[in-house]
């Protein structure tokens, strides 16, 4: 990443974890993590910093929101794309969801990390198999369809039920494992449809 030359070297390591924190959960760390990630004493310090990177640009807060999602400022050349939001996306054990575009969201394509051409879909999150990734029921998970890389949290078909979880391989076969140690891990009977590759997350909840 640039480093940006109106910020201190402390506000750039902060910036560098938001967005280090967004690319690995899809959410940005909330001011506890932060502290906790850096060792200080307090989130008031926290704060002060997350302002002065919103107040030079670096930031821009999602209004509304609980958390305080953090985004990376609008880019010259981004544009908002209007993604459709496809029902519920169990994060607990799968089931037979039926997906049916009932809203849309307009959200920042640049914020996401894809092209504005990009296809893009979104699922809201049931179920607490993934709060080990930060990701809780109520969310709003962004996807894209692309062929996943081990590790990425996906939107997949197993056996004919549809459920989020972390995308695995293990000795050429691929499974789903869940991030909360009470699900057992997926393995696919008869077929693995991965219907989408998770890109980003709007939290809408209170956590």
């Amino acid at each position: 990443m640039t480093d940006n030359p109106s910020l201190t070297a402390r506000q750039q390591q902060v910036l560098d974890f938001i967005h280090a924190h967004q690319r690995e959960t899809g959410v940005s760390p909330s001011l506890r993590e932060i502290q906790a990630h850096f060792g200080l004493a307090s989130p008031f310090g926290v704060q002060r910093h997350v302002d002065a990177l919103i107040e030079k640009g670096a930031l821009q807060r999602l209004a509304g929101k609980a958390r305080g999602l953090l985004h990376p400022a609008h880019h010259p050349g981004s544009a908002l794309v209007n993604i459709p939001v496809f029902g519920v996306i169990p994060a607990g054990l799968p089931t037979d969801a039926v997906q049916e575009a009932d809203t849309h969201i307009s959200v920042d394509a640049a914020s996401l990390g894809v092209r504005a051409n990009a296809k893009l879909f979104a699922l809201r999150v049931r179920g607490d198999s993934m709060i080990g990734a930060n990701i809780v029921e109520g969310d709003v998970v962004f996807l894209t369809p692309r062929e996943p890389r081990p590790l990425d949290i996906v939107a997949a078909l197993i056996d004919g039920e549809s459920t989020l979880k972390r995308f695995l391989l293990q000795r050429g076969r691929a499974f789903l494992r869940a991030e909360n140690s009470r699900y057992p891990d997926l393995i696919p009977s008869t077929e693995l449809i991965i219907q989408g590759v998770m890109v980003g997350l709007l939290r809408t909840g209170t956590s």
